[in-house]
């Protein structure tokens, strides 16, 4: 497997991980079918969305494959008044990553994370290597640390 710009972080701080591979379908990138082809609940396995507030600027948001961002919740973290989802195609530009393959690790710039809450509920969690069909596994701990993430309740159930 190629060495993304993540692994390659998580290797320069000495953080244990693992890799999994998996089948990318371009017609399908959810964070479900992720989830199923790389073995894990999609509670497990967390996708990270690009999201501007008005007053404090792009923020990275980590929440569970089952849910989506509550932009009010996101908004209380940040102190903005008003929090949304960057349109697509802003995504790789802030980034440098392409849908599916966004990640807080390696990113073009440090953006500040916000980490949903629930990742604290499992031994390890799946977030994606910075390239499609290709996922890191690792503690919520290491994450929160190799990205200096703060935790939040910051997602909701898919409407």
């Amino acid at each position: 497997m190629a060495k993304t710009n993540a692994v390659r972080l998580l290797e320069r701080q000495g953080i244990g991980f693992e890799l999994r591979a998996y089948e990318v379908d371009p017609d399908d990138l959810s964070a479900e079918s992720v989830a199923r082809k790389v073995g894990l609940p999609p509670e497990q396995v967390f996708k990270t969305l690009v999201a501007r507030g008005e007053t404090h600027g792009i923020w990275l948001a980590v929440v569970p494959g089952d849910c989506e961002l509550d932009p009010k919740a996101m908004a209380r973290v940040t102190g903005d008044k008003k929090v949304d989802t960057v349109p697509l195609r802003e995504v790789e530009p802030l980034t440098g990553y392409v849908r599916g393959g966004v990640t807080a690790l390696g990113c073009k710039k440090p953006y500040p994370v916000v980490l949903d809450e629930t990742a604290e509920l499992f031994e390890v969690i799946s977030i994606s290597a910075g390239a499609r069909g290709l996922q890191i596994l690792l503690s919520p701990a290491d994450y929160i640390r190799a990205v200096g993430a703060r935790v939040a309740a910051i997602s909701r159930a898919k409407r």
